[in-house]
């Protein structure tokens, strides 16, 4: 423990930089208790949503505390989404989104989510994804950038962050310097990202220097090896990431956040308690944790590394009030924030409509459609990424039955394929036997970065030519003779999009 005759102070300055999520749908006791004690920022997480209006009231329950409270959410409105965990999101994700290229819409989506997000108190959103996402096999983004090209990603970034900051909420451009062409998910690894320093300005920076220049309030930074910058130490420990390139070169001045500290890229190397001492050391503002280590007891560890670090020398307290200071400018601009009336996430149609322009199709689908009988529809599931919640609805099997009685579905895990002889018994089983004699539609999710999946969607369309296909993730290869539906990602709102042209509504 801290044993400086300044250790409370110290403390407090720790305890400001900090942004922990918490368990639960009211506040816990020791959560107000920081936030007396100095801790500057909450962020929320699906668990801690039932409604909107409860958020509203565990928005002002901790508000109460203090008025200037910075209250974050991981909220980028697409296959990531917090608010409507439970439902699947009312709005596209940022592909979707990019596949249209209609800024003025992009806008219009991210002012709606802003005015949401408002309303019920949250005034910091860790999006959107700035990233572009130029490797398909990348397992941590794909549909969460808004493509591949630079240009786009550019200026839909920038789109989204004026449309939710015109709302009252700051928008936080992630995962700097750019997540989008690593193969390794930074929850489990330390991604590399083995660009020269001029293929990384033309590839992965263009959509933050966007961002910068849209006004983005807060930058996160990503947990990746950048060795053109840095061999030695990842972007969000990194001073000559954190300081020379996005405070010197691109010269941010706002508030940085890092990703979630707990994560295996950065822990598996220091430590939860090193990695936030070398991150804030490196030129971080403000520390995310919690997304799992979401403990009273990560909270103290973490302020005690931050205060014990300064005292021994290994953080300056200059650098680490330099952190609190920008922590306490950005909460300034927040503390403004009136909560106006709760906007229904589903009062509007721009999501739907949003969702319903990023549609694409591909074979005879003027013949195929709209499907001539309730059809049997088999949904293949991979396992995703820890930033999509699990329990987050996903398909297009319950919108279709809704506007078709008498669909059937089932769905289809990698397990019940694990080798040939059992995948052509599943398939024939689950499959083809339930579809005889009427429509089959089948529906996949980034099938090109699934081998098992790619191989039975394969043999289903060998088996069923006039299957219908529909792409719910990355959009891959044609399927040589199918109708394919792209949606360019798996939101309630693409679902229902994708259902909608199946029964011919659209």
């Amino acid at each position: 423990m801290v044993s400086s005759k300044h250790s409370k102070e110290l403390r407090r300055l720790a305890l400001s930089v900090l942004q922990p999520g918490f368990v639960g749908t009211e506040a816990p006791d020791w959560v107000l208790r920081e936030i007396g004690d100095g801790l500057a920022s909450v962020v929320l997480f699906s668990r801690n949503i039932v409604s909107l209006d409860q958020v509203a009231r565990l928005t002002g329950q901790l508000r109460a505390e203090n008025p200037e409270l910075i209250i974050a959410i991981d909220e980028e409105a697409g296959d990531v989404t917090r608010i409507e965990s439970a439902t699947g999101s009312t709005r596209p994700g940022n592909f979707a989104l990019g596949t249209v290229d209609d800024t003025e819409l992009t806008e219009s989506v991210a002012a709606g989510l802003g005015r949401q997000l408002r309303a019920v108190g949250v005034s910091l959103d860790y999006a959107p994804s700035a990233d572009v996402n130029s490797n398909p096999d990348n397992p941590i983004i794909g549909v969460r950038s808004f493509g591949v090209d630079p240009k786009v990603v550019s200026r839909h970034t920038a789109a989204w962050i004026r449309g939710l900051q015109s709302a009252g909420v700051a928008a936080c451009a992630k995962h700097f310097p750019g997540h989008g062409d690593v193969a390794v998910d930074s929850h489990h690894g330390l991604p590399t990202y083995g660009a020269d320093r001029e293929e990384i300005a033309a590839q992965a920076l263009p959509p933050f220097r966007a961002a910068l220049d849209a006004g983005v309030r807060a930058v996160m930074s990503g947990h990746l090896l950048v060795p053109a910058y840095d061999p030695d130490l990842p972007a969000t420990l990194s001073p000559r990431i954190l300081g020379d390139l996005l405070r010197g070169e691109l010269g941010f001045q706002g508030m940085t956040v890092t990703d979630a500290i707990e994560m295996g890229a950065v822990t598996d190397l220091y430590g939860i308690d090193g990695a936030t001492v070398k991150a804030v050391a490196a030129g971080a503002d403000a520390v995310c944790v919690g997304g799992e280590n979401a403990e009273e007891a990560t909270v103290a560890l973490l302020a005690d590394a931050l205060a014990d670090a300064v005292a021994s020398g290994d953080l300056t307290r200059e650098r680490l009030e330099e952190a609190a200071g920008r922590v306490r400018a950005f909460a300034d601009w927040s503390a403004g924030l009136v909560q106006a009336d709760i906007v229904d996430a589903i009062s509007s149609d721009i999501g739907f409509m949003a969702a319903r322009r990023a549609i694409r199709l591909a074979g005879a689908a003027r013949e195929a459609l709209p499907l001539s009988a309730p059809p049997h529809v088999v949904e293949f599931v991979a396992t995703t990424n820890l930033a999509i919640g699990k329990e987050t609805p996903w398909g297009v099997a319950a919108p279709l039955s809704e506007r078709l009685p008498g669909t059937t579905t089932v769905r289809v895990r990698p397990q019940e394929l694990d080798s040939r002889t059992a995948a052509m018994s599943a398939l024939k089983t689950r499959a083809l036997e339930p579809a005889a004699g009427r429509p089959l539609v089948v529906v996949v999710r980034d099938a090109s970065r699934h081998e098992w999946m790619a191989r039975a969607l394969a043999d289903l369309i060998a088996a069923r030519p006039d299957a219908i296909v529909v792409e719910m993730g990355l959009p891959s290869a044609a399927v040589p003779g199918a109708v394919q539906i792209f949606t360019h990602g798996a939101t309630a709102a693409s679902g229902v999009a994708a259902a909608e042209v199946l029964v011919g509504a659209r």
